[in-house]
């Protein structure tokens, strides 16, 4: 025993009009209720009984058609968006926007614009489609309650109400080849100018005076073809439907000759007053707009339509015109050519391998090259770096030796510039005012001090991270020390990549064992990777120390908000000579080089990068055997 809710869709074609819609019926289980079937002694007449109910039906229908009608047609001004179907009117041919295809059935970006809207905003709608001229008179006079593509204009706006522009219509201007081009509608004066009736174009032209010389028709399809008959000398269409048309009807000897002369907001509108059910519609629009829904449908219908095809009926007719005398040629020559193509591929496939073993000794090879001249090219830099850091050494002593001596001699000065002040007033001190040079003197002198100091700090760093040293030279050093000695050495770097470079260092770090130095080119090199990583100084690279008693290690990460690895990428970083950054001058060294000095150390060295998530690295390296103990 069954029961339960069906929808059946139904299809009313009424004149030149359709209305699409849904029925529900409800399926019972009450038939199964019904009493045994026994033997009757005589036969019912049905066939005479169905006959008369039939002619019952017909007779009365013309009777009750008007009820039906009235019943039907929502009243207008009223929003039916709360528990009834919303009739929204389109144009029956109005291609790419609405039509109707080939199977009678609604389709187009109006259509699925509004049963978008209609899913995200709750409702039910039925589509009726009609020639233009009738859908504005059913929208007067309440058959229908929303049009859900017009163009807007002032004169429209004093009987019915818009919503916001969904998109914008352009309209062109079309000719038989080889007429002569007009730039604007003005140019059209004195021509046969055919249009659809009550259409955006037909208003814009009757306000322009062109009356006398306006033909009208019921859809931009009709007057396409009359123009290309010959019957008229332009045409004025939206640009997308019309070179829709053109396509679709095969009317090749039309052209547009104007392809902007208008661009007309496009969409929905209500009767005056029913400012609810467009405040609905409005709301949906909005909706789809955020969710990128629309965008979506936009795409499908109104995106750069592309070359047409060549169909696959004609692709098939001249494909066998031009394959059935060659299969003669073909099946005589098969036997022979198998035979030889036998041979070739023998053939290649040796070379292939030759060829194969060629290139891989010549790839290893190239190798090894690179890797010597980077490995000189390295060595010669860290000589340079220690004489650099030797000469700027030298005069940042003096600075910092002479400083204080011009403290003193500022400070035993001061009494004096006082008294002279107080005496005679302000004058002037290295070109400027006393009273302010007294303020300014001793903050210039400060940050003097400092800068002089700053830059003793980064040679002193240089010095080291350039000078050679060997990791059996083990001995416990803070990896927050560390962190901040690379900071410093890749400031400059960081400042031009980011505005937002945040450090965190644990309080509670024990020490480990190892080689300072090494640990330290380390962290510079995945600084320097997450500086190159990130798009825009808006994006931020944070670094942070932390301690896992349970697992006996520290752990030092940096993570970047740049653009991330690549899936197929993120297991090759630390391979020799792989880089992501070849076009930028990069290597493939640094990682390889980094991840064989944390593996000397007995730690480890990882990379996570979620896609669009940027990328972080992951330091871990053991405790010394005093702490772990």
């Amino acid at each position: 025993m069954v029961s339960g809710n069906s929808r059946s869709y139904f299809s009313l074609r009424i004149g030149n009009s359709v209305l699409i819609g849904t029925t529900m019926t409800r399926r019972s289980s009450l038939h199964n209720l019904a009493p045994p079937r026994t033997a009757s002694p005589r036969r019912t007449p049905w066939p005479l009984l169905g006959a008369l109910l039939v002619c019952a039906c017909l007779l009365l229908y013309p009777s009750l058609r008007p009820a039906l009608a009235a019943t039907e047609a929502p009243p207008a001004g009223v929003d039916q968006s709360a528990g009834r179907t919303i009739v929204v009117g389109g144009n029956r041919a109005y291609p790419p926007y609405e039509f109707l295809d080939g199977d009678g059935k609604p389709a187009g970006y109006n259509v699925d614009l509004t049963r978008a809207i209609a899913d995200v905003m709750g409702m039910k709608v039925e589509f009726r489609f009609d020639a233009w001229s009738r859908l504005r008179s059913s929208l007067t006079n309440g058959k229908i309650d929303i049009l859900q593509g017009i163009s807007y204009s002032e004169e429209r706006t004093k009987s019915i109400d818009f919503s916001p522009p969904h998109t914008i219509v352009h309209q062109a201007i079309f000719a038989r080849r080889g007429t002569r081009a007009v730039s604007s509608l003005q140019g059209l004066r004195g021509k046969k100018v055919v249009v659809f009736r009550n259409g955006i174009m037909h208003d814009s032209l009757e306000r322009l005076g062109f009356g006398a010389d306006i033909i009208l028709t019921d859809s931009p399809a009709d007057a396409l073809r009359l123009l290309a008959s010959g019957r008229c000398d332009y045409a004025a269409v939206a640009s997308l439907p019309g070179m829709y048309l053109i396509s679709e009807l095969h009317l090749t000897n039309l052209v547009p000759v104007a392809k902007n002369v208008a661009a007309e907001k496009y969409c929905y509108a209500v009767n005056k007053g029913n400012a609810e059910l467009l405040t609905r519609f409005s709301e949906g629009l909005a909706i789809l707009q955020q969710t990128g829904q629309y965008e979506a449908i936009y795409d499908k219908w109104l995106g750069v339509r592309e070359q047409p095809h060549v169909t696959r009926e004609r692709a098939m007719k001249y494909g066998a015109l031009v394959l059935l005398p060659l299969l003669g040629i073909l099946v005589a020559t098969g036997v022979w050519s198998r035979t030889l193509h036998r041979r070739v591929e023998e053939r290649t496939v040796a070379l292939a391998q030759e060829v194969a073993e060629r290139n891989r000794a010549l790839e290893e090879l190239q190798l090894h090259q690179d890797k010597l001249i980077q490995a000189d090219k390295m060595a010669t830099l860290g000589i340079l770096v220690a004489g650099v850091a030797h000469e700027v050494n030298n005069p940042n002593g003096l600075i910092l030796l002479n400083l204080p001596i011009l403290k003193d001699v500022y400070g035993d000065a001061l009494e004096t510039l006082e008294t002279r002040y107080r005496e005679q007033g302000d004058f002037q001190l290295a070109g400027l005012p006393y009273s302010r040079m007294r303020d300014e003197v001793p903050h210039m002198l400060e940050d003097m001090s400092e800068g002089a100091l700053r830059i003793k700090r980064i040679v002193e760093d240089l010095k080291d991270y350039a000078r050679q040293d060997s990791v059996a030279r083990r001995e416990p050093f803070d990896l927050n020390l560390v962190a901040q000695a690379a900071l410093r050495l890749v400031e400059t770097s960081i400042r031009k990549a980011t505005a937002r470079c945040i450090a965190h260092y644990s309080s509670d770090l024990p020490l480990v064992s190892g080689n300072a130095l090494r640990i330290e080119q380390v962290i510079v090199n995945l600084l320097i990777n997450a500086c190159q990583a990130l798009p825009s100084a808006q994006r931020g690279i944070y670094l942070a120390t932390s301690f896992d008693p349970a697992e006996g290690i520290v752990r030092l990460t940096i993570r970047d908000e740049g653009v991330g690895i690549p899936p197929e990428s993120l297991n090759r970083l630390t391979d020799p000579f792989f880089t992501t950054k070849r076009e930028i001058g990069g290597t493939g060294l640094g990682l390889s080089i980094s991840a064989g000095i944390v593996q000397e150390h007995g730690g480890s060295l990882a990379f996570d990068s979620p896609p669009g998530c940027g990328t972080t690295a992951t330091l871990t390296l053991p405790l010394t055997k005093e702490e772990n103990a």
